[in-house]
């Protein structure tokens, strides 16, 4: 692992991991004071942040997936904003378009940003809109630019997507493809929360005004996290685990014989880098200097169940996605 000088004062590196570890602490505590009963929820979404990356968020309306990412932005001190995603979104209300304006009598284009340009983005229900649409958030999101008439315009850093999807209500929808779904690092299920929780949260919400979260740290700050976890070190076990679960999640290979003729198509490569990138950040989070194969397990799920497919026998025997990944967690155990 080479040496890392983390700011241009070469501040000693242990000291900043220990700084920027308590600084999450903070994060995760008050997010949580707005979020009732979504720990694990808070903790991988910012893991997906953490990471560099881009979540997807799925879960029925009324779990405050609009609130988590609102009080992200707050708490991290980010330029946020939200699109409600239909079916008559087009590109350019997305990205932006150019406009022609007059000025001392001579006409000349000008870029007018769309709402893709900010620090964290809320793509609301984005199966709601047309794949065309779809496409060029989807580009932005892997490519961190738009390019409007032969001009590219950078977006801003740090550039992060949080993007929903209700399970229940598909009428009228235009789902993901896979190899879009790819681009997410993280597919986050929000349940409902336990019965002390949703207790909290009726007492909190209704009573009176409701608190608001204040901001805890700032852009730099995440892009410093970012940086910590990009050169926090990963052992060799924990690699193997990683490459264990993502081929032992594609159809054909060898070692996991009771399942693997059940999955129609599995992980490609970005699984793993998501998983080196996943398993780093939730050991910053924790305030450990490397990842162990808990988090490894941890993060199968998020990491695996939206890049994996089942066979149509399989599904007819009632497997599932989540039971295939239980399967290959079992192996590291």
């Amino acid at each position: 692992m080479p040496n890392v000088v983390l700011t241009a004062e070469g501040t000693n590196a242990a000291a900043q991991f220990e700084r920027t570890a308590a600084t999450l602490g903070k994060v995760r505590t008050a997010v949580a004071s707005a979020i009732f009963g979504q720990d694990a929820v808070i903790d991988q979404t910012l893991v997906t942040l953490l990471a560099g990356g881009h979540g997807l968020l799925i879960g029925v309306p009324g779990l405050a997936k609009t609130k988590l990412v609102e009080t992200l932005g707050i708490v991290l001190g980010l330029d946020w904003k939200r699109i409600q995603f239909t079916p008559d979104l087009m590109p350019t209300d997305i990205i932006g378009s150019e406009v022609l304006e007059e000025n001392s009598g001579k006409r000349a284009f000008r870029f007018l940003n769309g709402p893709v340009f900010t620090q964290l983005l809320m793509a609301d229900e984005i199966n709601r809109a047309s794949p065309r649409t779809q496409s060029a958030l989807l580009q932005a999101m892997q490519e961190r630019h738009v390019t409007v008439a032969g001009t590219r315009y950078d977006l801003p850093r740090p550039f992060h997507v949080l993007a929903t999807q209700n399970p229940l209500e598909q009428e009228g929808t235009y789902p993901l493809p896979e190899a879009q779904l790819d681009r997410f690092l993280l597919q986050i299920d929000i349940d409902y929360p336990d019965k002390d929780a949703e207790r909290r949260m009726l007492l909190s919400t209704t009573f009176g005004e409701e608190t608001k979260p204040a901001p805890v740290c700032g852009p730099e700050d995440l892009m410093l996290a970012q940086q910590i976890v990009r050169h926090i070190p990963v052992g060799e076990k924990v690699v193997d685990s990683i490459l264990k679960l993502v081929r032992g999640g594609r159809p054909g290979e060898e070692g996991f014989a009771d399942i693997r003729d059940s999955i129609a198509w599995g992980p490609g490569p970005r699984a793993s880098q998501a998983f080196m990138l996943a398993v780093r950040a939730r050991a910053l989070i924790e305030g450990r200097l490397a990842p162990s194969t808990d988090d490894v397990v941890a993060l199968a799920g998020p990491v695996l169940r939206h890049r994996m497919a089942l066979t149509f026998p399989a599904r007819a025997e009632g497997m599932t996605i989540a039971s295939v990944i239980e399967r290959l967690c079992r192996s590291l155990l």
